[in-house]
C-alpha cells in the first residue's frame, strides 16, 4: 500500500469516528433529556396520588359529616315553617280584624 491510500484510509477513519462522536453527544443529551422528563413524570405523579388521597379524605370527612349537616338543615327548615306559619297566621288574623 502507498502513503496516500494509507492516508485516505486515516482520513476516512477519522471522519467516522469522528461521526460516531458527534452522534454518541447527542445520543447522551438525548438521555439526560429523558432522564428529566421522567423525574418530572415521577414528580408529577406523586403531586397527583397527594392530591387524590386529599380529596378521597375531604370526602371521606363530607360523608361522616352529613348527618349531622342534614339535622342542622332539618331544624333550619323547621323554624323557617314555624316563622311562616307565625307570620301567616298573623297576617290572617289582622285581616280579620
Amino acid at each position: 500500500m502507498e502513503f496516500n491510500e494509507l492516508q485516505q484510509i486515516v482520513e476516512s477513519n477519522s471522519c467516522a469516528i469522528q461521526a460516531l462522536a458527534d452522534r454518541i453527544a447527542e445520543l447522551t443529551h438525548d438521555i439526560g433529556g429523558l432522564a428529566e422528563s421522567g423525574n418530572l413524570a415521577l414528580e408529577e405523579r406523586a403531586e397527583l396520588r397527594r392530591a387524590t388521597i386529599g380529596i378521597a379524605n375531604l370526602l371521606s370527612s363530607l360523608d361522616s359529616d352529613l348527618p349531622t349537616i342534614l339535622r342542622k338543615l332539618n331544624t333550619i327548615e323547621n323554624k323557617v315553617s314555624e316563622i311562616s306559619d307565625s307570620i301567616s297566621q298573623s297576617g290572617s288574623g289582622a285581616d280579620a280584624v
